[in-house]
């Protein structure tokens, strides 16, 4: 009878309030993780309706999308009878310990966001940096996402992304494409450019002003180098530069231009004295007379 006694007085005093509390927990846990996601898909709607940047709003909602769930932990150790503020005592100490030994994930943090703040580039954007070229599809608290032109899928540290030069290829709304055409020695120069001029500019999409320019690069062994520079939109900027290979091909066979190539003209070396042909001898040789 004692045994039962004092197991019933465990399961009244200890067992039965501290499963009352972690179900408590659970349920704050579950509604509330309900309501921080009902909350964010609001907050997200109200920011779209204001046609705010995509950028920012991602950063904003995800800002909020943790602070909330901080918030809700506090609130759990709240109901499990866990005082707050000495775990936030915990929590500054263990916070100083985790920014020394995470520093880079806290540059990170800071980064991303002064790339909000100074907005070098955007979601959607076409960019250049930390040796990576694509499309920006997302800029988190810690990492920006790109994909590239073979489609795959890059996770760059904004830390990395913000201390590297960074080239945005949107935020301009014209391109200069720049293309070289090698011709040969005996092709007239003159004539050359007089015929890419007309040819470029009946690409689709060449914008006419500026107006496409063909000159004389440099004169080197192959002959002349010119280099053709014609303007597009930032859109039409890769089939303008594609159509202008084309082009420059096109124009080089129709006009049965020879192919660059370097001549080599061969020089005979000088005979050496002991080589030389028909040489006399300075005196001839004695002949022995008949005895």
């Amino acid at each position: 009878m004692a045994n039962v006694f004092n197991f019933g007085i465990l399961l009244n005093t200890y067992l039965v309030p501290f499963g009352l509390k972690i179900i408590a927990a659970l349920a704050i846990w579950i509604a509330g993780s309900i309501a921080i996601n009902g909350f964010a898909k609001l907050a997200r709607r109200a920011l779209s309706l204001r046609h705010l940047d995509p950028t920012l709003a991602n950063y904003a909602i995800s800002t909020i999308h943790v602070a909330l769930r901080i918030v809700l932990v506090m609130a759990i150790l709240e109901v499990c009878g866990i005082p707050t503020t000495s775990f936030a005592a915990l929590i500054g100490a263990a916070g100083v310990a985790i920014g020394v030994a995470w520093s880079g994930l806290l540059s990170n943090f800071a980064a991303g966001i002064f790339l909000v703040v100074l907005h070098p580039f955007k979601v959607g954007d076409y960019i250049n940096a930390a040796g990576q070229t694509g499309t920006v599809t997302e800029i988190g608290l810690f990492m920006t996402i790109m994909t590239t032109d073979n489609n795959l899928r890059v996770y760059i540290g904004n830390n990395k992304l913000f201390s590297d030069t960074i080239t945005n290829y949107n935020v301009n709304d014209s391109r200069r494409v720049e293309q070289r055409c090698q011709i040969a020695g005996g092709v007239n120069p003159a004539e050359a450019i007089a015929l890419l001029t007309e040819r470029v500019s009946r690409i689709p999409n060449v914008m006419p002003a500026p107006a496409p320019n063909v000159t004389i690069v440099e004169f080197n062994a192959l002959g002349t180098l010119l280099v053709v520079r014609l303007f597009a939109a930032t859109p039409n900027f890769g089939q303008v530069n594609n159509d202008t290979n084309i082009a420059i091909a096109e124009t080089a066979r129709a006009a049965g231009w020879p192919a660059p190539a370097t001549y080599q003209v061969s020089v005979p070396s000088a005979p050496t004295p002991h080589s030389a042909p028909n040489s006399a001898p300075d005196s001839a040789p004695a002949v022995p007379g008949n005895a």
